[in-house]
């Protein structure tokens, strides 16, 4: 089987030890350092697409003569550099998005991406200090390590900011429903008083208004008969209110 074949994320000018062949697969698998007898292989990732479970691999060779070469055959770390540049600009953009979302749907979305971000610059910069410390006389790979904890830091805040962002709007929004619930409450309970307060009325009224032969001095006491209902029921929405402690 030939080394395209076995290995096809590897680029056809990187002729690996047999160290180094023996520990890969036919995936490119996480971010880390490979390490062979006299050579190194580093794995990074490219800033991961939102929705996304693949990831696109970069790879640097550490050939036996301590010279890195890329993907693209350049020689050095260069590229680096230039994808730690994108997580940054990548962070930046969602930054500005939190600070100008309208919807909890725009947090959310950001949220979704911000988790894998984080995930992927955490690795980076692991795999980064793996290099380091089986190349401790690199100076551009300090650097980088350096550089790639604080894009780590950046983007594990944006991940937090995006969560803490949807916490407050889920608070917010569940103290908008209890002020609306109360506000419902006050309205039914004031209903509930302004219905007991004619209920003895009705009472009354339903009692003196049937079919029956009633006496004659009933006919005259309309008005008494009218107020005591009336007062009857003040008195039971009076009640009612001071013990339930709630204004009418």
């Amino acid at each position: 089987m030939s080394k395209s074949s076995e290995f096809p994320y590897l680029p056809a000018g990187f002729d690996l030890e047999p160290e180094l062949l023996d520990q890969l697969s036919n995936r490119p698998g996480a971010q880390r350092c490979v390490i062979g007898r006299y050579e190194l292989l580093l794995v990074v990732h490219a800033v991961p697409k939102c929705g996304s479970p693949d990831r696109d691999p970069i790879l640097f060779w550490r050939r036996g003569d301590d010279v890195w070469v890329d993907s693209s055959g350049k020689r050095g770390l260069l590229k680096i550099g230039e994808l730690l540049d994108h997580y940054a600009r990548v962070i930046d953009k969602y930054e500005d998005v939190i600070d100008e979302a309208d919807t909890a749907q725009e947090v959310f979305e950001l949220a979704r991406a911000a988790g894998p971000l984080a995930r992927a610059t955490r690795n980076l910069a692991g795999a980064i200090e793996q290099t380091l410390a089986n190349d401790e006389d690199n100076r551009d790979l300090r650097n980088y390590r350096d550089r790639a904890r604080e894009v780590e830091r950046a983007a594990e805040q944006l991940a937090q900011d995006a969560r803490l962002t949807l916490e407050f709007w889920k608070a917010e929004h569940s103290e908008e429903q209890q002020a609306t619930a109360e506000k419902l409450n006050q309205i039914a309970f004031r209903l509930n008083l302004l219905a007991g307060f004619f209920l003895p009325l009705v009472a009354l009224g339903g009692l003196f208004g049937m079919n029956v032969d009633l006496p004659d001095f009933v006919d005259g006491w309309f008005w008494l008969i009218f107020c005591g209902g009336l007062a009857m029921g003040g008195t039971l929405v009076w009640l009612v209110a001071r013990k339930t402690g709630l204004k009418p």
